[in-house]
């Protein structure tokens, strides 16, 4: 679920997200030992939203393990292989806390909500965290990143149970997109301006293909890791967005941000943003999701193929393929973990327009957005949590917690609201680990793996109850680091198990057992509403039947639902 309650202090609590302090008090709307009679009207509106979109115990799921952060969590949790950050253990439980760490106000030359406007959708919709992050460029790094700082403060003094990061959509030097925040503080602003206007590509005019390009990206990383040593900032992190919408992230430059500083640099979307995009004519835009609808230009990867440039079933072809690209890098033994994002800019179906007599060259934002008097049916977005959502396992209700729990691989995606929750761990002898976990066996050992889902228990935004029809589990053998850093295939993973999903409300209970293992291995899961599927690329005995590619101006994304979690590995010794 997206919310497990385990603190004993239930009084109505504030946050004062401005400064450098933490907080780990739960909102009272989250908080189920404050009794309904005792919200104001508004808790009480969203407590039902939640409830009635399972993310909040009621009914069967209340039983669950899903229910209850303490039960939640894996009783040991070893940071991932080789190079993940330790994860936060204290007492072992965990808040599935539902987020969005890519979204675009007025401050970005190609959008024009308030922040405000996004934090309440986003409150509305039933996420607990996201980041604002602006598109970097030269009107932005010059005063775009300083003036939308009052707005976030403002928005987080309004809105006491969403978190609300700072910072920014990186133009990567030599390749795409990515989201770079930091946890809220005094120095926030300081270093996500230092950082702009030192290492974006925009800025510094370093998009190309090159060599030089690909070693100031490196750079960047390098400084935000420096940022956290010197404690200008309690922490930051980035994440690629969109990594194959253009095929100008090659392997190696991932390989290269994630070895660079494993700590700083830990995933990408696994999912694009813009799924409204798919929407049919007469209805929506015609395209594609994602706006995933392009070709190879002069400074894309050769290596990629012509389907890399669409999506599978809404998700990104690094991601969808098993045995791909995401697989060949977990194959590594190193944590790379997967998001899905609303990057909202334009909301499909809304009737707002851009402020009017604005000049954002001038002022590095546009004028407020205004009644239009019709509704666009153009828009390609979502608004955060109405159809994307990022679930990440936080040891508290803090900016700290939920980004620790990125750092450690805690994280699963939907889209629609597939399903209401998700516990994964595997076991052996007592012990377990969740997800972005690493098991350490004795060689021989048998290991099983257990799943439990709570199934969708309310209409998501479209008015339809989803229904889960199939939980796959893949697996791959660890190979150990690549010797060929532009690899983006691995022949040893595959779906080893489908299970056929035939209850439509309440909590499903799935076991496998992965035998007795003597070397290294990782599972990830995925399911799916089963109403479209394909033969994986890699063949059916890869892959029998994954997401098929989306068709540009005839892929729905209401009738395409899969959710996707991190692994978690075993290691016998």
């Amino acid at each position: 679920m997206s919310h497990g309650h385990s603190h004993g202090d239930h009084g109505h609590h504030h946050h004062h997200h401005h400064g450098d302090g933490d907080t780990s008090s739960l909102p009272p709307a989250l908080d189920t030992s404050i009794p309904d009679t005792e919200l104001t009207p508004s808790q009480l509106s969203r407590r039902g939203m939640l409830r009635r979109t399972g993310l909040l115990g009621a009914g069967l799921a209340a039983s669950s393990v899903l229910a209850g952060a303490g039960e939640a969590a894996a009783s040991v949790q070893q940071s991932a292989p080789q190079q993940a950050a330790k994860s936060s253990q204290g007492n072992g439980r965990y808040l599935w806390l539902a987020g969005d760490h890519h979204i675009h106000t007025q401050y970005s030359s190609d959008a024009k909500y308030r922040v405000i406007d996004h934090v309440r959708q986003a409150n509305a919709h039933g996420l607990d965290w996201m980041v604002i992050t602006d598109h970097g460029s030269v009107a932005h790094a010059k005063i775009g990143v300083e003036k939308v700082n009052p707005d976030i403060v403002e928005a987080r003094d309004q809105t006491d149970d969403t978190l609300v990061f700072q910072g920014l959509e990186w133009n990567i030097p030599g390749a795409e997109h990515g989201t770079v925040f930091v946890h809220p503080g005094s120095n926030e602003v300081a270093v996500l301006k230092e950082f702009e206007n030192s290492f974006d590509g925009s800025v510094k005019n370093a998009s190309g293909n090159s060599p030089a390009n690909e070693a100031l990206a490196i750079a960047g990383v390098n400084f935000l890791a420096d940022q956290v040593r010197r404690r200008k900032v309690k922490d930051a992190l980035f994440l690629a967005n969109h990594p194959a919408r253009k095929g100008i992230d090659s392997p190696h430059e991932i390989r290269g941000w994630r070895d660079a500083q494993p700590s700083i640099a830990v995933g990408m979307e696994g999912a694009p943003g813009h799924q409204a995009g798919g929407i049919p004519k007469p209805n929506g835009p015609g395209g594609g999701r994602g706006i995933y609808d392009g070709s190879p230009s002069a400074d894309s990867f050769p290596g990629y193929p012509l389907e890399s440039y669409r999506t599978w079933g809404g998700f990104d072809w690094m991601t969808s393929t098993v045995g791909g690209l995401w697989d060949s890098l977990l194959a590594e033994g190193k944590p790379w973990w997967i998001t899905a994002n609303s990057d909202s800019h334009n909301v499909y179906a809304d009737t707002a327009v851009r402020g009017p007599n604005s000049d954002f060259e001038a002022n590095g934002r546009y004028n407020d957005p205004v009644y239009s008097g019709g509704i666009s049916l153009t828009d390609t977005d979502f608004w955060p949590g109405q159809y994307s959502r990022t679930h990440v396992g936080a040891a508290s209700f803090s900016y700290k917690a939920v980004m620790d729990g990125i750092r450690a691989g805690r994280v699963w995606v939907d889209h629609g609201g597939l399903i209401s929750g998700l516990d994964a761990r595997l076991s052996y002898g007592g012990r377990e680990v969740t997800l972005g976990g690493a098991l350490h066996v004795r060689r021989g050992a048998q290991v099983d793996l257990t799943i439990r889902i709570s199934l969708a228990n309310g209409p998501n935004w479209a008015q339809f109850q989803p229904k889960l029809a199939r939980v796959d589990v893949i697996q791959g053998d660890v190979t150990g680091p690549a010797k060929d850093r532009d690899v983006f295939a691995t022949p040893k993973t595959k779906v080893v198990k489908s299970f056929e999903v035939d209850k439509a409300n309440g909590t499903v209970r799935l076991t496998y057992s992965l035998g007795r293992l003597d070397n290294p291995v990782y599972v990830r899961l995925r399911g799916t509403d089963g109403n479209r599927s394909a033969v994986g690329i890699n063949g059916a005995s890869v892959d029998p039947a994954g997401p098929a590619m989306d068709v540009l101006g005839d892929a729905d994304p209401w009738k395409d639902l899969w959710f996707y979690s991190n692994p978690m590995w075993v290691l016998p010794a």
